[in-house]
């Protein structure tokens, strides 16, 4: 009844401890700023230094408390000890948030394998590894746990314009995402996906301006979704916190589109 009287409390992160990997992207950055206001303790980790040292300052001047690592999750070890210095720092982990990922664009008769498989290992295999790191921690806490992963509106559509690789890593995380909710859900770690569809971040700044190519594209884009917008980053900001928190406890396995209603016609 506690709850009900105060159903806010059910997305209370304060003091949890969230593992963002590709905190310097898009995505990772919105993640670090969404929990790091709402009161959580960060382990924030990037390959891009400068970008990883803005974002933890940034999330620091919200009052955070802020570990930095600048590393890439490309093996079993690293992403072993990144789970085990998150530990190291703040003695649990309670969230985590893989926002670590990769493309390359191709025709399928232009792309080498190699471009094929550096998207699925980046997309696919370290997401697995993030996941099995941070599920062994949860599991030997005993107090569950979140995990939340990154798929794309492109996990469930196609793309005519060299997203073979793409297209395949998300639809790959959208299984994951299943397997491990139906796996993990007895031991109480929960394990979501966000899938967006295009967001203003700086790869997609240019369909966002007021140029004719831009516009032609956009306005393409645009005619199948209902929303009749492009996503910004806040609307990303309250489907995480869902996830992130208890109010999400009896869902696992689930891909939240946040696209506008794009994969709804």
């Amino acid at each position: 009844m506690n709850v009900m009287q105060n159903p806010l409390s059910m997305f209370d992160v304060k003091d949890n401890v969230a593992l963002i990997t590709g905190a310097s992207g898009a995505f990772g950055m919105v993640a670090a700023r969404i929990l790091a206001g709402a009161g959580a303790k960060l382990v924030l980790v990037a390959g891009n230094q400068a970008a990883l040292d803005e974002i933890s300052e940034e999330c620091r001047g919200m009052g955070a408390d802020v570990t930095a690592i600048n590393t890439r999750p490309t093996d079993e070890a690293i992403c072993a000890d990144l789970v085990a210095q998150a530990v190291k720092a703040y003695g649990q982990l309670d969230i985590l948030v893989v926002a670590s990922g990769m493309n390359k664009v191709a025709l399928i008769n232009d792309m080498p394998p190699e471009d094929f498989n550096a998207v699925m290992d980046a997309n696919v295999t370290q997401t697995w590894l993030l996941s099995r790191a941070a599920a062994g921690q949860m599991k030997e806490q005993g107090k569950g746990g979140k995990i939340v992963l990154v798929s794309s509106a492109r996990g469930l559509l196609g793309h005519p314009a060299g997203y073979t690789a793409y297209c395949t890593s998300k639809s790959a995380t959208d299984g994951l995402t299943k397997a491990l909710g139906c796996e993990l859900g007895p031991t109480g770690i929960t394990v979501n996906a966000i899938a967006p569809t295009v967001f203003r971040s700086p790869l997609t700044a240019w369909m966002f301006e007021d140029t004719p190519e831009a516009t032609k594209v956009r306005d393409g884009f645009l005619s199948r979704v209902p929303k009749g917008r492009l996503g910004e980053p806040e609307d990303l900001a309250g489907p995480l916190l869902f996830l992130a928190s208890k109010a999400s406890d009896f869902y696992t396995g689930h891909i939240l589109y946040a696209d506008g209603g794009y994969t709804a016609g």
